[in-house]
């Protein structure tokens, strides 16, 4: 199962107008259908300016949005920030029942609910649908851990799949001297964590429960920086297995710096393990007296030790 739909699109109404905002949505939903049928899928319905389709397997339905997610990059790459429209996809293996031309179902559920949690150009997939793709598909598959979803009593095992091609498998920069951390991470060991921004004196808190947190200018984050220099969805914080874990998603970068005195991390698309307290630099280094910074902190889930 395939759902997938636009971010951004409301900022984009207020920039360009009714008229022409209207027909890039409807282009662009267009396209979602045909990259579905292309792509070997069959498309179930349109739901707004949203697609839902199927596929007989998992490695068609990804090798099919993942060439949507290009084609949408290249065709919008050059245009300004808030003129560019955003595609999310959710993706679910199950079983379905169709019903005069509909189908219905758990997994159809589950993919619905992905494609919510998912942030703008990101693709979020079931461990079933993970374990139906190719080896070089299945290379770009990142792990984020069980997610909570909507209308569901348990958690799903949720997966990232990266689009990118000049990205590989995460890219992930640890700190010196948190070696127990990055162990705790990929060995699976659990924990419960809360995370807390403070932007000029609003705070804002979230624990690991409520998932990925998304940071930027957009008004559709969860953490709003206002500055024009952050991009829209600037970074997003996963929890993986009780760890907070910072991916910049930025045209410029982040920075990372921790109160333990270390130097500053830079991420270009990458992602940095968080700990303790520290502060972000978003667009601008920290050596830029004017760099919008974004103060963190995290207690609970794995202990980084020395």
């Amino acid at each position: 199962m395939v759902f997938a739909d636009i971010a951004g699109s409301t900022a984009l109404f207020d920039e360009l107008g009714n008229a022409e905002a209207t027909r890039a949505v409807t282009t662009l939903t267009r396209q979602m259908g045909l990259a579905i049928k292309h792509g070997g899928g069959r498309v179930v319905k349109k739901l707004g300016d949203g697609v839902f389709g199927i596929f007989t397997n998992g490695a068609d339905a990804a090798g099919s949005v993942v060439q949507l997610m290009r084609e949408q990059y290249q065709a919008t790459r050059a245009l300004p920030e808030s003129q560019r429209l955003a595609v999310r996809v959710g993706l679910c293996t199950g079983e379905i029942v169709e019903v005069e031309g509909d189908c219905y179902g758990d997994a159809v559920n589950i993919a619905a609910r992905l494609c919510e949690r998912a942030g703008p150009d990101e693709i979020l997939a079931t461990e079933a649908t993970v374990q139906e793709l190719s080896g070089r598909q299945r290379s770009g598959a990142n792990r984020l851990g069980h997610m909570e979803v909507r209308g569901r009593s348990e958690a799903v095992v949720t997966y990232q799949i990266e689009w990118r091609e000049e990205e590989g498998q995460d890219n992930l920069t640890v700190q010196g001297g948190l070696p127990s951390e990055l162990g705790a991470l990929l060995s699976g060991a659990g924990g419960n964590g809360r995370l807390e921004f403070d932007w000029h004196g609003t705070r804002q808190w979230f624990t690991s429960a409520a998932g990925t947190v998304y940071i930027g200018r957009g008004a559709d984050c969860h953490v709003r920086v206002d500055d024009q220099r952050v991009s829209r969805t600037h970074a997003r914080v996963d929890w993986r297995q009780g760890s907070a874990v910072l991916t910049d998603l930025s045209s410029f970068g982040t920075w990372v710096r921790f109160a333990d005195g270390a130097a500053p991390v830079q991420l270009r698309r990458e992602s940095c393990l968080l700990h303790g307290v520290g502060e972000l630099a978003l667009s601008v280094p920290f050596a830029d007296d004017s760099a919008p910074l974004l103060r963190f902190s995290i207690s609970g889930g794995p202990t980084p030790q020395p």
